[in-house]
Order: C-alpha cells, then structure tokens, then sequence
C-alpha cells in the first residue's frame, strides 16, 4: 500500500521544503530591509517577497487537496508529474515576483493551468470511482467497450 503512494509523498515532501523556503525568504528580506514583524509593509522590494510567500501558502492547502484526490482516485504517475510541475511554477512565481511585480504572471498563469488540471483529474476520478461504487457501473469499463464497437 505505501508504494502506491510513494509518488505523491515524494511531491507532497518536496512542497513542504519549498513552502519553508518561501518563508526562509521572508525572514531573510525582513533582515534585509529592517522590517519587524508584526509589520508586513516596508519597501517594495519586501512586500513582494511578502506578498509571494502569502500567495503561495495561500493555495497550498488546494494543491495539497487535489493532488493527493488526483493521486488516489485518477493516476498516481499523472498527478505526481503534475505536482512536480505545479512547485516548478511555484518556484518560478516566487523568483519573478521577487524581482517585479510583472515578473510573477507568466509562472501565475502556468500553475493556476496545471491547478485546474488536478482539479479535473480529481473531479473525474471521483465520479468514476462513485459509479463503480455506488451505482455499479463502471463507466470507463462501457466508454472501451462502446469505443471497440465504432
């Protein structure tokens, strides 16, 4: 049971070390720009590391979400490349947004693309995995049989 999962924990690890990172990176422009917490404003060049890591730990709850349903109920290879993608825009994100306010949309763009398709795996995933259960039906089971008929 656990190797069917090893994927997901692998991804699930790495967002973790890279959430720590943002918020190492927090620290370390409050110390640059002499900005003392509780505060969260202070020069542009701070309030944008601020405001990337607050992004960011702002969707990771999702992502955590639908990768782990995506992984489960959909394809556990799928959602861990998908996964590995999303922290690359993640990353990308929080480098650009650092640099200028412009330099975030590009990687916003590519994450919120590869959210959306998690969400997708995991919608459908779901669904089949409820008509298999529930009503008896197994849905990808009739589309190949359908397919073979055409």
């Amino acid at each position: 049971m656990l190797e069917d999962a090893v994927g997901l924990a692998a991804v699930t690890v790495l967002a973790v070390l890279e959430q720590a990172y943002f918020s190492l990176q927090v620290i370390y422009a409050r110390r640059k720009y002499s900005v003392s917490p509780p505060a969260t404003t202070g020069p542009p060049e701070f309030e944008r590391v601020f405001r990337a890591q607050a992004n960011c730990s702002e969707y990771f709850p999702v992502f955590i979400t639908v990768l782990w349903t995506a992984g489960v109920f959909f394809s556990q290879g799928l959602s861990s490349v998908c996964g590995l993608l999303y922290l690359y825009g993640r990353l990308c994100y929080f480098r650009g947004y650092s640099q200028s306010a412009q330099g975030r949309l590009a990687p916003l763009y590519f994450s919120a693309k590869i959210l959306w398709v998690l969400v997708g795996f995991s919608s459908l995933g779901v669904f089949l995995s409820f008509c298999r259960v529930y009503l008896n039906v197994d849905l990808l089971q009739e589309v190949c049989f359908a397919l073979d008929l055409v």
